[in-house]
């Protein structure tokens, strides 16, 4: 059976500043109309500052096949974004950060835009050495070391979105 995404899944509309205007489904928020709706992202950092990507399958409806932020993923209607943060990173990397007592730090909020989708992203950012076990929602994921990072920018390896995230706030 092939996996693929619930296009009937509900997650809130929001404006740009993250109030929730009322619902709507995947399938509204990569149609057409493209309605802005909000997501989380984990970047993961070892100590030796390598960053941790997960290989989305290539079953997923958005940028299937690609590198991507170790954790990305929709708030579920009447969820929170720390909420659906901690669930997006124990579904996908198999961390539960309660019970680790880890705790991400916010960097930003940004609307980004693209053909297919608009998403008011919160982005994070933690720094462990608890290994993560990826999922069968991704295709694995590994560390990347800066340098192989910068290699591999705007060559269609990893998601324009990664790429455009990692040049605003990590590329010095």
């Amino acid at each position: 059976m092939t996996k693929k995404d619930n296009s009937e899944e509900l997650l809130p509309q929001v404006d740009a500043e993250g109030r929730v205007l009322g619902p709507i489904t995947r399938g509204q928020a990569h149609g057409p109309e493209r309605p802005l709706h909000p997501v989380v992202h984990l970047h993961l950092f070892n100590c030796k500052g390598e960053l941790y990507l997960q290989h989305r399958p290539a079953w997923k409806d958005v940028q299937p096949d690609k590198w991507d932020t170790a954790v990305g993923g929709h708030i579920d209607w009447g969820e929170d974004v720390q909420t659906a943060l901690y669930r997006e990173v124990r579904e996908e990397i198999g961390l539960d950060m309660e019970a680790l007592k880890l705790e991400p730090a916010k960097i930003t909020s940004y609307v980004f835009e693209c053909q297919r989708e608009r998403e008011l992203v919160n982005v994070f950012k933690l720094v462990t050495d608890i290994a993560p076990s990826p999922s069968d929602e991704l295709d694995g994921g590994r560390f990347f070391s800066r340098e192989e990072l910068l290699k591999r920018m705007d060559t269609g390896f990893f998601t324009p979105n990664f790429e455009q995230e990692w040049k605003r706030l990590f590329e010095f």
